[in-house]
């Protein structure tokens, strides 16, 4: 049988530079093929190429033949008449591909009012069939809801539902479970594994975490640099790796152990009690109860210690670190940072102490200014918190900042957008390091790296609380990452405390039932599974 999709000799490139080179590559119908590989590596770009999406800048050249028809060069109408039609996407980030004007309903109706030529009743009809089928819960109420009042896994099932409102044949998800919870990422996988049997897609399967790819594909292939340099059955691939860079990442992942907390270390941080509630949405002669995202929660933090903070998407882990930050107006309860009690203190008075206890953020894009070169964002703490600090020796401890978290000191005059994610995190954690703070409150800062550059910014946290004493909270929905940094573990649920000790315990022997669904969920063996 001729392949659905096929791909010969496929290249792109941007000003000269090439993001992919000579890809030769088939998707049968009805099959998975798991293209995967570290960040640049081109599997986006074959994507986009495939779609047709790829920018004004870019030159592709080669072949791209779905069911018989090629697709570079083809007409712009023509093309339409098929992506989007027979040819589904799943983007990265549904925030971005979905408009944040327009409903939800709206949103799913126009490829069915564009390709099937529905009524707008028939269409609406569809998209509630669809709602349905992905397995979004209260479907009728989320016709008329707006992408930014959906979770991210939510947003994820709608952008799921665009792509098969025509019924493709091939369905692309590229990266569709990236910065998802381990439980929304298990029900994404299982939803398309599940839509794929029962519509026959045949399915591209895009990422670069290769544990999601040995349930999904019958068959993988990897890239590296924009080249292809293996391809074929996914366990034999897995049992029997024959390139090198398939090795090396098989072996990316987070491992070892932090050093154990010294004998005596201080506490440095303490939360007493502390809970956020947000207002309830409530109409005009109505008050709608308050959400309450973190209830009651007691910790403490010892100099060399990491707590590690894990629960799904909407758990209240984010609402506690930046309770703890005094970040979060809505949050009550006490936060003790070194015998000083934070909440009897004004902003005025609060400000010379916040060198002491520094944020990290899950999206260095969204905390990078892009106005500022990488230096002078590094530079931003010394200026409030050392201003007596001449221009020279403010550079000179950028510099020094920058190798710290092993960056060429010379980079620190690029601006953001010259950078690599990960090169842009380690941007980020320099801006916290370079006032040499006590604790460091890191929220999901490794959900969107790929493994290899994970494992990367795992060693160098872990090298620079050797070096420096610090406390880390750590946040995160990656049980390897925790399992790899974390001296002890607290689960939340509804911001609720689950369960809470040492690392290796919970995680190879959790009590409760969530923490079982939430081990087992990222592919940790635990032993029988209880629905939470």
């Amino acid at each position: 049988m001729d392949p659905l999709l096929t791909l010969s000799g496929l290249s792109v490139s941007y000003g000269g530079v090439a993001a992919l080179s000579g890809l030769d590559l088939a998707v049968g119908r009805g099959e998975t093929l798991a293209l995967v590989g570290e960040s640049g590596s081109g599997k986006s770009q074959a994507a986009l190429a495939v779609m047709g999406l790829l920018p004004e800048t870019a030159r592709a050249s080669g072949s791209v033949r779905f069911d018989g028809t090629e697709l570079v060069g083809l007409p712009r109408p023509a093309l339409d008449r098929i992506r989007g039609a027979r040819i589904g996407m799943v983007f990265q980030e549904p925030m971005s591909a979905l408009h944040p004007l327009f409903t939800i309903g709206h949103q799913i109706a126009l490829p069915l009012r564009a390709h099937r030529g529905l009524s707008r009743r028939q269409a609406r009809a569809r998209a509630l069939d669809l709602l349905s089928l992905v397995g979004l819960r209260d479907a009728g109420a989320r016709l008329t809801a707006y992408p930014h009042e959906l979770s991210g896994g939510e947003r994820q099932r709608v952008m799921i539902a665009m792509a098969l409102a025509c019924e493709p044949d091939l369905l692309i998800a590229d990266e569709p479970t990236t910065a998802l919870d381990v439980t929304v990422q298990a029900q994404v996988l299982a939803l398309l594994a599940d839509l794929k049997t029962r519509l026959g897609l045949a399915l591209l399967f895009i990422t670069h975490d290769l544990r999601l790819v040995r349930r999904m594909a019958e068959r993988t292939a990897v890239l590296r640099a924009g080249r292809l340099v293996e391809v074929g059955p996914t366990e034999r691939l897995f049992l029997q790796p024959a390139a090198p860079e398939t090795r090396d990442l098989l072996a990316a992942e987070p491992a070892g152990r932090k050093a154990p907390v010294p004998a005596g270390a201080p506490v440095v941080l303490e939360g007493s009690g502390i809970t956020v509630s947000y207002p309830g949405r409530g109409g005009l002669l109505r008050r709608a109860a308050p959400r309450v995202a973190v209830r009651g929660i007691d910790l403490s933090l010892r100099a060399g210690q990491t707590l590690g903070v894990v629960g799904e998407s909407g758990s209240g882990k984010s609402s506690l670190g930046r309770a703890l930050l005094r970040l979060e107006p809505a949050a009550t309860g006490i936060v003790r940072f070194e015998d000083r009690d934070l909440t009897r203190l004004d902003r005025a008075a609060l400000r010379p102490l916040r060198r002491g206890f520094q944020p990290v953020f899950q999206d260095p894009n969204g905390s990078l200014s892009p106005r500022l070169n990488a230096g002078e964002i590094v530079a931003e703490g010394l200026r409030v918190h050392a201003p007596a600090l001449s221009a020279r020796e403010r550079d000179a401890r950028v510099a020094e900042a920058f190798a710290e978290v092993r960056l060429d000191p010379d980079w620190r005059h690029r601006f953001p957008h010259a950078f690599s994610g990960g090169q842009r995190q380690r941007i980020a954690i320099a801006r916290a390091m370079i006032l040499r703070p006590k604790v460091v409150v890191l929220d999901e800062p490794t959900s969107a790296l790929d493994r290899t550059v994970q494992r990367d910014i795992v060693a160098l946290l872990r090298d620079l609380q050797a070096a420096h004493g610090l406390a880390y909270l750590f946040i995160s929905h990656d049980l390897a990452v925790v399992r790899a940094l974390a001296d002890t573990v607290l689960v939340l649920r509804d911001g609720c405390e689950v369960e809470r000790g040492e690392t290796q315990a919970v995680l190879e022997r959790p009590r409760a039932a969530y923490t079982r669904a939430l081990v087992a969920a990222a592919g940790l063996d635990t032993g029988p599974v209880e629905t939470p």
